[in-house]
């Protein structure tokens, strides 16, 4: 037979360690919600009356380390530029090497700047290559917080091998306020800068 103290303990132990338990499990709180972004440019060329080359651009997946290849949006440190990390809870909509590709392809489609301008996945004979490479992508925390964008383009014949151009871009605006979105916006300005200035370089080459 159980004793008066025994079942009396029994309630107290109880009180002891389930009601703390209870308060843990109210008290937590939700993880934050998941934030995607896009990565577009601003603003469409104005169309070219005869398009510059006569044939049809390919333009091939963009290559990139593996943290600036991922969804994650990637950050950095004036103090340590080398070391990069990735904000939680924040991701692109899609990987920059696709995003970025994406938008070229659309900008140089508006500009009228070839016959046709298309991807890979269409499986066509291209007349031109062109290809990207992106270093950096990233927002970098200081003082004077910016984000930046610096990336390799290049325009090739893929019959001949000749190169017609190839050049490194860099753009770059401040990003103190709004934390994530701010430097988004900023990016989508570095973007839209460095892709008119890709589109003047291939109206200036010489065929």
């Amino acid at each position: 037979m159980v004793s008066t103290f025994s079942v009396r303990s029994l309630t107290l132990m109880a009180y002891i360690f389930v009601f703390p338990l209870q308060g843990c499990l109210l008290s937590t709180e939700p993880a934050p919600e998941d934030r995607y972004y896009r990565l577009q440019i601003l603003n469409n060329p104005t169309p070219l009356p005869i398009p510059k080359f006569q044939g049809i651009i390919e333009v091939e997946r963009f290559v990139a380390d593996g943290v600036t290849a991922g969804r994650p949006i990637v950050y950095s440190e004036v103090n340590t530029p080398n070391q990069l990390k990735e904000y939680h809870y924040h991701f692109w909509t899609e990987p920059p090497t696709i995003m970025l590709r994406d938008q070229l392809v659309s900008f140089l489609r508006h500009a009228n700047i070839a016959s046709s301008v298309v991807t890979p996945e269409m499986r066509v004979r291209s007349d031109f290559s062109l290809t990207g490479k992106i270093y950096r992508l990233e927002r970098v925390l200081g003082k004077s917080s910016f984000a930046i964008i610096e990336m390799e383009l290049s325009l090739r014949r893929p019959e001949t091998g000749e190169l017609i151009l190839l050049r490194n871009y860099s753009h770059k605006g401040p990003s103190n306020n709004k934390g994530v979105a701010g430097a988004v916006s900023s990016l989508k300005n570095a973007l839209s800068t460095i892709y008119s200035e890709f589109l003047k370089d291939l109206l200036e080459q010489k065929l």
